[in-house]
Parts: C-alpha cells; sequence; structure tokens
C-alpha cells in the first residue's frame, strides 16, 4: 500500500517513464477518486500524435477477465455451470477438445487443450504465428479455422498451463449458449453495467480516433502487430479500452453490478480492498490491467499482457 511518506506519484512514476521511453497512460485511484493519471509517448509515431489520458488501447490479454465475468455472468443465472463440458455445446467441431473439458477447466487454463497460439513454445513475438490471414479472423465463429488442430497437451485437470485457446472456447460456448455474439455479450454484460463506454472489441484495421496504434518491439523500427494478430479479437484478448474504464471495471467488480459480490470475493484477494490503491497501465503494444483471469493452485492471478500479479488465495463461494 502507498504510505504518505513515500514519494508523491509523480516523482515516482515520471523518471520510470522517461527511463523506458514508456509510451501509454499510468492511472492510481484509492477509494473512487484519482491519485494520479498521466499519458506518456505517443498513440500514433508516424503522425506523432500523443497519448491522453482518455486514449484507447488494446489490451491484450487483459480481455480474459471480461471474458470471465461474461462467463461467470451466465453461471450465475443458471444458464450455464462450472461442470457444463466444452462437448455438449462445440458437437462435432474441435474434435481433439476431450469430451471431459469443462467450463472449470477453461476458466482455469487446466483444460490441457492444444493451443492455437502457445505462449509456452517460446514463439518471437515478432513473429506473424497466425496459419489464416488476419482478417479471416473477425468473429468468434471463424476462430475454429485456427483452434482446430492441436492435440491435447495433458489430461483435463491435470495440472495449470495457460492457453489462449482455451478462452476462445469460453467465448464460443457462451456466444452458443446465449444467442448472442460474443463481443456484443461482454458489452451487454460486462462493459454496460460497468459503465465502460470506452471498451469494445474494434477491429485493428479500422481504429477510431483517440485510439493508439500497438507497436512491436523491434529496435529502429515503428511497425504495428496488424499483421500479426487476428483482426478483430475473441475471448482470449484484443478488446479496446482506456484507464478510466479500467478503473471503472474494478469498482463494478467490487460492488456487485457486474456479477454478485460472492463472485470477486473468491476471485480477488482481501489485500486488494476498495480503499487500496489500484494502478492502471496501459501502453501501446499491450495493457497491463490488474483484471483476475485465472487461477493457479488455488491463487487467483491477475493477468494482462504484459505482466501477472499473483494474489492471496480466498475461499470459493
Amino acid at each position: 500500500m502507498y504510505s504518505p511518506w513515500m514519494l508523491p506519484w509523480s516523482e515516482a512514476i515520471d523518471p520510470v517513464a522517461d527511463q523506458i521511453g514508456f509510451a501509454g497512460v499510468v492511472s492510481v485511484h484509492r477509494g473512487g477518486e484519482t491519485e494520479f493519471a498521466r499519458a506518456f509517448g505517443l498513440a500514433d509515431r508516424a503522425r506523432q500524435i500523443p497519448n491522453t489520458v482518455g486514449t484507447r488501447f488494446a489490451i491484450a490479454s487483459g480481455t480474459k477477465g471480461l471474458t470471465a465475468l461474461a462467463v461467470v455472468s451466465l453461471i450465475n443465472e443458471g444458464t450455464l455451470a462450472m461442470a457444463t463440458t466444452a462437448r455438449s455445446v462445440l458437437g462435432a467441431d474441435l474434435p481433439l477438445i476431450g469430451d471431459d473439458v469443462t467450463v472449470e477447466h477453461l476458466l482455469a487454463h487446466r483444460s490441457g487443450i492444444g493451443d492455437y497460439l502457445d505462449e509456452e513454445a517460446g514463439h518471437d513475438v515478432t513473429g506473424y504465428l497466425l496459419t489464416v490471414p488476419p482478417q479471416d479472423l473477425a468473429t468468434t465463429e471463424q476462430y475454429l479455422a485456427v483452434l482446430g488442430g492441436h492435440p491435447a497437451k495433458f489430461p483435463a485437470g491435470e495440472r495449470f498451463s495457460y492457453c489462449n485457446s482455451g478462452y476462445v472456447v469460453l467465448a464460443l460456448i457462451v456466444e452458443r449458449i446465449s444467442g448472442v455474439a460474443f463481443d456484443q455479450l461482454v458489452a451487454e454484460r460486462v462493459c454496460g453495467p460497468a459503465g465502460m463506454a470506452d471498451t469494445g472489441f474494434l477491429r485493428s484495421d479500422e481504429l477510431p480516433a483517440g485510439t493508439a496504434l500497438s507497436y512491436l518491439p523491434i529496435a529502429g523500427r515503428s511497425r504495428t502487430n496488424v499483421f500479426h494478430l487476428p483482426v478483430r479479437g475473441s475471448g482470449d484478448g484484443g478488446i479496446y479500452s482506456t484507464a478510466a474504464d479500467i478503473s471503472a471495471l474494478w469498482r463494478s467488480l467490487f460492488t456487485g453490478r457486474i456479477v454478485p459480490a460472492r463472485w470477486p470475493k473468491w476471485c480477488v484477494p482481501a489485500a486488494m480492498s476498495r480503499q487500496s490503491p489500484s494502478a492502471t497501465v496501459l501502453a501501446s503494444g499491450s495493457g497491463s490491467t490488474a483484471i483476475p483471469s485465472f487461477w493457479r493452485d488455488s491463487t487467483p492471478v491477475f493477468h494482462s499482457g504484459a505482466c501477472t500479479i499473483q494474489g492471496r488465495p480466498s475461499p470459493a463461494p
């Protein structure tokens, strides 16, 4: 927790941002009040457009937290269950996914299913890893073309293994169960209740004004990742948001606007109370947002495209 005798936020953050050439937004909130918010660097390097505190950023795998909340909202109303098997919804699609893989396995990254973007494989992030053109991945159903053909890594429930495919499969499941397109489902069940008006699944090839481009870490180059990721994200990543919207997500999570309060108590450690300062860092490249997104050995892990923050275990509802 930040103490009064520590450096002011600007004196603690500005030198680090300058040292690393950070481009993005840092905001700190406590008790519903903003203690610090500042934009750094450029949203568009070629056009020299600076970031502002209201700039939208692609938050990468921070999206998984919103996917989990959409899933839990359906579980809470009885439309879905933790024990629902993927096969019962997928039918004949993706036959390499085991019949015993459940929603709970997928949420906890313990499904063992093969991954279309396997982060344990040590791929170069600047590589062109998609097996279909990015523009052919604009809806969740279209992801079937890249999800198939990956053998299981281990039996369901055996161990933890971070899995992007698992969260796209979750998006497929909730889309088919609800009859609502996944991006619209997240808008209705998560963003709407939370008041996240500037958050959504945008196409990377038609970004609106006020949205930062995402750049690859290539020295001396300003190359975007538009050919490296799906043109529109799904359950595993690709939503765009602002620092203010992420702060709104936290407030809504604790006050039960998205799902009943017992769910946040399960996935959020007690140390992260509403009176503790919460920091949001959004960057031109990947988001660094403390969103509860998966569990490892009964410990909630707050994950994004750039960092993970492990919390303390708390009992399930």
